[in-house]
């Protein structure tokens, strides 16, 4: 081979040689495939979550009544107080009415009476007929019956104030005892029968003491008269 065919055939191959070289810088180099990660299993984890607590079919719960709701038990309450017998409401305001002058002729008693028996007398009767008079009134607003709160006083001679009081005294017991006896015995009401029936034997009570006092003043009477 010829010194100038030499030259030419290495010319050539190194033409040959470059443009490939060119090809292969020139390519887009290709980065390795990853797995997907980041925001993509976030999105996943966030459709995976459910509906916020307290909400979806629970979110009735806790809410306060309906107002027609509440209409509906007090429109039931106040037909069970409608359905208490007239007997038993007139039976509970003139029960009342008693008490009330009981308490304040008992108060009387002790002021102006001139016994230390009436005195005694008349502190117990302010003692027990309270008593009885706040059950009645706890009763009456169970029952929806309103009652007098005060009651009209009966004068008396203050110079004859003991006989006259005990006089009282046994015709309003007598009386009492009549009306809460026919009460515990033929009352509709269950409540108002057991408020009769326990209060019953106080005012035999009532009732024994004050004939008690009041033969005593008798005879003491009739000593000072022989």
């Amino acid at each position: 081979m010829s010194r100038f065919a030499f030259v030419t055939v290495m010319s050539g191959a190194l033409s040959c040689a470059g443009l490939v070289y060119g090809q292969e810088s020139t390519a887009p180099r290709q980065e390795p495939a990853t797995t997907p990660t980041g925001s993509t299993s976030s999105t996943t984890a966030t459709q995976e979550e459910g509906p916020p607590r307290g909400t979806g079919s629970m979110a009735g719960v806790g809410q306060k009544p309906r107002k027609s709701d509440a209409a509906k038990a007090n429109a039931t309450a106040k037909a069970g107080n409608m359905q208490l017998d007239s007997k038993d409401k007139s039976f509970m305001m003139e029960a009342a009415k008693g008490g009330m002058m009981e308490v304040e002729m008992g108060k009387m008693a002790q002021s102006q009476g001139q016994s230390a028996e009436v005195k005694n007398i008349g502190k117990m009767m302010v003692a027990d007929h309270t008593k009885a008079n706040n059950q009645l009134m706890a009763l009456a607003s169970k029952k929806g019956v309103q009652l007098e709160k005060s009651a009209k006083m009966e004068k008396m001679n203050g110079a004859n104030f003991d006989q006259e009081y005990l006089d009282h005294m046994v015709k309003d017991h007598e009386k009492d005892i009549a009306a809460f006896q026919s009460a515990a015995k033929s009352g509709m009401d269950p409540d108002v029968k057991s408020f009769a029936s326990q209060t019953l034997p106080t005012l035999k009570r009532h009732l024994s003491m004050i004939k008690s006092a009041q033969g005593k003043m008798g005879k003491g009477t009739a000593k000072k008269s022989g």
